[in-house]
């Protein structure tokens, strides 16, 4: 069984969780325009509009792993 440092674990669990709320953010989303009734293009605008922000996070590390 490998053994983690606590720098290690604690990079692991913050992709790993954060990727997850991401998902369930999205999930949020989903059902969001879903039971408001939006239309094809409401739901390309709460995708689109809400979604930014899951989009720079993930740029954010992208940037930091091959920058630094």
């Amino acid at each position: 069984m490998p053994t983690f440092t606590i720098q290690q674990f604690e990079q692991i669990s913050l992709i790993v969780c954060c990727s997850a709320l991401m998902l369930y953010m999205l999930f949020v989303l989903y059902r969001l325009g879903k039971d408001s009734n939006a239309g094809k293009f409401g739901m390309f605008v709460i995708f689109f509009a809400l979604s930014l922000g899951v989009f720079g996070f993930a740029m954010k590390s992208m940037v930091h792993l091959f920058v630094i």
